[in-house]
């Protein structure tokens, strides 16, 4: 209780400090007065092979795990020296690898969106257990704070769903204060997190007082201990004043009332310990003495994040990507003697391959199980030869599916999971955007997302408007993950390998209609499969058609640029212009090979970009640009670009499809233009 009591006093001379210098700290920030009690009880009890995932209010919680508050000013203050985004991000949105304290993995302000990847932790841990990978010497457990009015998000659904169904190590700390923003409870919520938990079959839940230590630190202790032995969710339901600003940018006078305030200060959790120590005969003078003792560490701490340097301007870049595992081209490519195959199973032997390799891999998504093994098939055979605990159906829940990555690879796993369809990634780009992409960059290279995530994408003849989609455009703009598209039997085995080996978020989208080749045209994506120990790494073009000599020497040649489905239209379209044609097929939209696609266009003058999404606003669109300012004096003409009508969808119809998609007859007409131009 001593122990609380001080680092309470610490986390109010922080709060103090901070308002009374606010032109210093100026960027964004929240104190956690008022829940000092339940984190301080929560940080005091977790080991070292815990995990925890803090969320923005919870400084106290740090305080308890052993931080030291210079350490966290110094990112309130986004200096250099931050140990957790070195200037990166607000103030405590920490990550920690540090051996001694819990582990904490990198997590956005999006409220609510952590408990996907800490529940996804969870699951690592039980996976580890089960298939016997690591031994603890105390059985993990995992922490997910959250504010009460997180609980809303759909998102938090998905993750209580997954963890009671697979009976997770996970504890969920709701801190409820009542309060959003401006937002009241009553306002929000026909419930409370307590409440909503009871609707959820496997998830147990208790409620504390979390302003009272006593009562705090007994029920922790207890779901703690709990969950060690028991190895099953439980949802910590504490009830908490809010003392300081939503945030020092939201001041809590500009909407809550004075009757409001009075009433959460009367529930001041450093008052009531402070009492409670009094009474059970600890001198007025010692708690006195412990309170100015740490103003005045708190003081030279706080001058001393101050003095310290600014963050170097020139590293500013790092960190986007951990370095590739997979840095060049091995393997066996084009094997003798072998028939040829099917896109569909070289990518299917691929991740066989790779299980087998890697005992730390494991897969999962809708409808991949043992009984179906993906709409395509896919993922056929590969619960029968690794058992259903490596390969797994999922819920219909994209976000937990991707997701949920995040803690398995933080953990060392190494996750291969599906989207069913294109058409389906939506629901899942908030844990894209959010979380997975900013992971490595945010925490200094600390977590980057080592997983692969395989998306069944295109039209495929009568797919319909929510089965045939293409969605590379949106994926590109998310900056810090990678994108394949392979085209062919070699590319897709070769990719899968490099993907998961890359130790990064790398998104495989892979054609249907390229699967079978039942696509009239496509037959030549069908060859003999590469040997196991082919690698392709990624952001390496191929010049699928190469030009005669006679059609560059008299400037009779143009260039295609495409990739997926485009290279069989421009490969179909090239032959009624022999020797003129050159086709490059990208096979990743990110890194995309521009030193290859730059030094093609030079060589012709004459390029068109093609694509099978909609035109406007494209990855071909935007490719096409830099093309023209990086290639401008060599070009002979305007860079030409062909792709999909833009149309809210794809049409059902098969007739009405094919007015909307590119084919080879669309792209031989623009090659005439061209050549002719």
């Amino acid at each position: 209780m001593l122990r609380a009591y001080r680092l309470m006093m610490t986390a109010q001379a922080m709060a103090d400090i901070y308002e009374a210098n606010r032109p210093i700290c100026k960027y964004v920030h929240s104190t956690s007065r008022g829940h000092e009690a339940i984190q301080l009880a929560a940080g005091f009890l977790l080991q070292k092979d815990d995990w925890v995932s803090p969320y923005y209010r919870d400084e106290s919680l740090m305080l308890g795990m052993g931080h030291r508050p210079y350490d966290m000013m110094l990112q309130l203050l986004a200096k250099g020296d931050d140990p957790f985004t070195g200037g990166r991000a607000y103030y405590n949105h920490p990550n920690s690898r540090r051996e001694e304290l819990p582990k904490i993995i990198h997590q956005s302000s999006a409220t609510g969106m952590q408990v996907i990847p800490t529940t996804g932790l969870a699951q690592g841990i039980k996976y580890q257990e089960t298939q016997k990978l690591k031994d603890y010497e105390i059985p993990p457990v995992v922490i997910c704070s959250l504010g009460d009015g997180s609980v809303t998000e759909g998102e938090v659904a998905e993750a209580f769903q997954f963890a009671c169904l697979h009976q997770l190590p996970i504890i969920y700390l709701v801190q409820d204060n009542d309060w959003g923003i401006s937002v009241t409870g009553d306002e929000a919520r026909t419930m409370d997190a307590y409440e909503y938990a009871a609707g959820f079959k496997g998830l147990e839940r208790v409620q504390v007082d979390g302003s009272n230590f006593e009562d705090a630190y007994k029920t922790m202790e207890y779901t703690i201990d709990w969950v060690r032995k028991e190895r099953k969710p439980i949802l910590v339901h504490a009830k908490v004043p809010l003392l300081g600003h939503h945030t020092s940018g939201v001041r809590k006078e500009w909407y809550r009332s004075d009757e409001d305030m009075a009433k959460h200060i009367a529930r001041d959790p450093a008052v009531k310990l402070r009492k409670k120590l009094l009474a059970k005969g600890v001198k007025e003078s010692q708690l006195n003495e412990i309170e100015a003792e740490e103003k005045e560490y708190v003081a030279a701490e706080f001058a001393a994040a101050v003095a310290a340097p600014e963050p170097d301007v020139a590293s500013v870049s790092d960190h986007v990507f951990a370095p590739s595992g997979a840095p060049k081209e091995v393997g066996t490519r084009h094997p003798e003697g072998k028939e040829k195959s099917m896109m569909v199973d070289s990518a299917l032997h691929a991740i066989e391959e790779l299980m087998n390799e890697y005992p730390n891999a494991l897969f999962y998504g809708q409808d991949v199980g043992r009984r179906l093994g993906g709409v395509f098939r896919e993922a056929a055979t590969l619960a029968d030869k690794f058992g259903d605990e490596r390969v797994f159906n999922t819920a219909i829940q994209e976000a937990y599916i991707i997701g949920s990555t995040i803690g398995l690879s933080a953990l060392g796993l190494k996750p291969i999971v599906e989207v069913q369809f294109a058409d389906y990634i939506y629901p899942a780009i908030n844990q894209l955007v959010t979380e997975i992409s900013k992971s490595c960059y945010l925490s200094c290279g600390k977590f980057p997302v080592s997983c692969v995530l395989r998306v069944p994408i295109g039209a495929y003849g009568g797919g319909g408007p929510y089965h045939s989609g293409s969605v590379e455009s949106t994926l590109a703009t998310i900056k810090g993950i990678k994108i394949a598209y392979p085209s062919n039997v070699a590319d897709i085995k070769g990719l899968m390998k490099a993907a998961l080996l890359d130790g990064n978020p790398v998104v495989m989208l892979e054609h249907k209609g390229l699967y079978w080749s039942k696509v009239p045209g496509t037959e030549d994506a069908r060859m003999p499969e590469p040997d196991a120990d082919y690698i392709l790494p990624l952001g390496i073009g191929n010049v699928v058609l190469a030009p005669s000599k006679e059609a560059l020497d008299t400037g009779e040649s143009i260039c295609i640029i495409t990739y997926g489905m485009g290279v069989y239209w421009a490969k179909n379209a090239a032959k009624n212009f022999e020797g003129q044609v050159e086709i490059i097929d990208l096979r990743t939209i990110y890194p995309c090979d521009e030193e290859l696609v730059f030094a093609t266009v030079r060589k012709h003058g004459k390029c068109i970009v093609l694509t099978e999404e909609q035109l406007n606003n494209s990855f071909c669109e935007s490719l096409a640009g830099r093309i023209a300012q990086n290639c401008f004096t060599s070009l002979d003409a305007p860079v030409q670009t062909i792709g999909a009508l833009d149309l809210p969808a794809v049409p059902m119809n098969m007739g009405l499809e094919a007015a909307m998609l590119p084919n080879a007859d669309k792209v031989a007409k623009r090659i005439e233009e061209l050549l002719n131009y």
